[in-house]
């Protein structure tokens, strides 16, 4: 359901943000009035969240973090203002159509100097389908006008928020679904960029058997030999080469897959579609086999995955 809770006092702020978000730390700017607005709503597992309010800082610390939550990424698209996010050692500042993303189980800053508003995405790490020690290496990095998704990306984030009002049920929670998505694909995009691997041919490599494997999951048969023979190599040559990445092969199919099944379980338009054919979808037709492995991974049954939604 779409709120709008509104504050006239910094005491009661402090207790909004930190109900709305995670526990935060807050300290006010100067001695003026203050007076903050949280707008939004929690579309599925997103919450999706307009922050309009009077400047002052914002703290994750250590001992917040140290009381443990749900490992949670935020993205901050701003809207109005400017702020500083400060994260793991960077610190980026937030212009208006500039968009950062930051680690809740990480301290954090932001600093608003002035009145400001913004854009929050707030949802579990898992969604992003990508390894949280790669983007670790993006929090507080400013994407925007600079990078060719991000210049893609916000414009539609800007008419998401002007839509908060309206967006409800299957229809919101997968648009808000699909916004993660597209900022997955952004951060993907970035994280391949600045590709660490020894040079610039083994990255293309390891860039193109992703590819691959994303493109074949649909094979129950896809293994990392099917998968070393498409490209022309030796079993041992191909882990030698994803020895670098900090995964196996197998686990980046077996991840692939899973992530493709909870996307879909948790997409109000496909309720009808049965669990078991949603594994078999992607590669996983042994109904056993894919609730163990998702189990395995998500703590809890696909079966109960879909009901918790």
């Amino acid at each position: 359901m779409y709120q709008v809770q509104h504050v006239d006092s910094f005491s009661s702020w402090k207790a909004l943000v930190s109900s709305a978000f995670v526990p935060l730390c807050s300290e006010p700017v100067g001695a003026q009035p203050f007076e903050g607005t949280v707008s939004g709503t929690q579309l599925g597992q997103v919450g999706v969240m307009e922050v309009a309010a009077s400047a002052h800082v914002i703290r994750r610390t250590e001992e917040l973090v140290a009381a443990g939550d749900v490992p949670r990424f935020k993205i901050n698209l701003q809207l109005a203002g400017h702020g500083l996010l400060l994260q793991g050692g960077r610190e980026t500042v937030l212009r208006p159509g500039e968009m950062a993303i930051y680690d809740t189980q990480r301290p954090y800053s932001m600093l608003f100097d002035e009145d400001f508003r913004t854009l929050v995405l707030m949802f579990p790490q898992h969604l992003l389908g990508l390894p949280a020690g790669d983007v670790a290496e993006l929090t507080a990095v400013g994407f925007g006008s600079h990078n060719q998704l991000g210049r893609a990306v916000t414009p539609f984030l800007v008419q998401l928020a002007q839509m908060l009002p309206q967006l409800a049920g299957p229809v919101g929670r997968r648009l808000a679904a699909n916004a993660v998505d597209i900022a997955g694909s952004m951060l993907a995009s970035e994280i391949h960029d600045r590709g660490t691997l020894g040079d610039g041919t083994r990255l293309r490599q390891v860039q193109a058997i992703q590819a691959y494997i994303d493109d074949h999951l649909v094979d129950p048969e896809l293994a990392p030999g099917s998968v070393a023979a498409a490209h022309f190599m030796s079993l041992r040559s191909l882990h030698k080469l994803f020895g670098e990445t900090g995964h196996t092969v197998a686990e980046l199919i077996r991840t692939r897959r899973l992530e493709r099944c909870r996307r879909d379980l948790e997409d109000p338009m496909q309720l009808h579609v049965p669990v078991g054919a949603i594994g078999a979808r992607w590669g996983l037709p042994d109904g056993a086999h894919f609730s163990r492995l998702f189990r395995a991974a998500y703590g809890c049954s696909p079966t109960a995955f879909r009901l918790s939604i």
